[in-house]
Formats: structure tokens, C-alpha cells, sequence
């Protein structure tokens, strides 16, 4: 049976995971400050990004994403794994994207992943100190009409 504060922490580590998204998702990169640790370590290669600080890589989000017409980051069945003040999880992130296409007609890129996520407890608060992929599918959809 799970304690109320093993309750409360997977609770509180899935809220970060959803602010992550949101704040991928709504360009506003200075709100991963509040999720990451100033420290962290955070590798995207498995998609074909980087590995490198949280600085770096808002970097290159505020730099990569402007080109895409469209996308979402749809995160579920996170396995969480509390032990004190440190935890980790390994959960799914459904990631379709809008490409432009040279002809006008957009293409649907699908990406599927696992983050593979560790925390500390800091301030009483949970951040993420570490951040990587693990690759599951990638696919384009050919345009509508093609």
C-alpha cells in the first residue's frame, strides 16, 4: 500500500511532467527553470537532438520548434519509482508534429518515445535533474491527396 507522501510525491512528479509539455508545447521555455534543476543533464539524441544543460537546450528548442506548423507532446503511462528524496520514471510521450512540405501540403511526422526522467526533491519542491529518450517509432505520414 502507498503512503499519503508517496502518494502526494508521484502526484507531484506527474504535474512536472504535464508542466514539461505545456511548456514545450506553448513556447514559453523560461518555465522548464521551474522544472528542471539548474544542473540538469538532458539528452534528446535517441530523436536526433542534443545532449547538453538546461541552457543549451532551451536553446535549441526556441531555435528548432519555430519550424514545425504544429505540435503536441501527450505523455502517459508513467511508471514512477519514489525512493526518498530522489525518484525516477520511465512514461510515453506521443508526439505528433506539422512539417512543412515544398509543395505547400504539410506532412504529419508521428513520434513515439519514452522519457527517462530522475528527480530530487529541492526546496521541498520535486525538479528533474536528468532527461533522456528512448526511441519507438518514427513515421511521415504522406500528405492528404498524395
Amino acid at each position: 500500500m502507498l503512503s499519503l507522501q508517496e502518494i502526494s510525491d508521484r502526484l507531484e512528479i506527474e504535474d512536472l511532467l504535464v508542466r514539461y509539455s505545456h511548456a514545450v508545447d506553448s513556447g514559453q521555455w523560461d518555465l522548464l527553470d521551474d522544472i528542471f534543476t539548474p544542473d540538469a543533464h538532458i539528452d534528446y539524441t535517441a530523436t536526433g537532438g542534443p545532449a547538453g544543460d538546461l541552457t543549451e537546450t532551451k536553446r535549441f528548442l526556441a531555435t528548432v520548434l519555430p519550424n514545425f506548423l504544429a505540435y503536441q507532446h501527450l505523455m502517459g503511462n508513467s511508471s514512477i519509482s519514489v525512493d526518498g528524496d530522489t525518484a525516477t520514471a520511465r512514461s510515453m510521450c506521443h508526439n505528433p508534429m506539422l512539417v512543412p512540405g515544398g509543395d505547400g501540403r504539410p506532412t504529419l511526422m508521428l513520434n513515439g518515445l519514452w522519457y527517462l526522467d530522475s528527480f530530487a526533491r529541492v526546496d521541498g519542491r520535486w525538479r528533474m535533474t536528468r532527461r533522456s529518450q528512448e526511441k519507438s517509432y518514427m513515421f511521415l505520414a504522406p500528405p492528404a491527396g498524395a
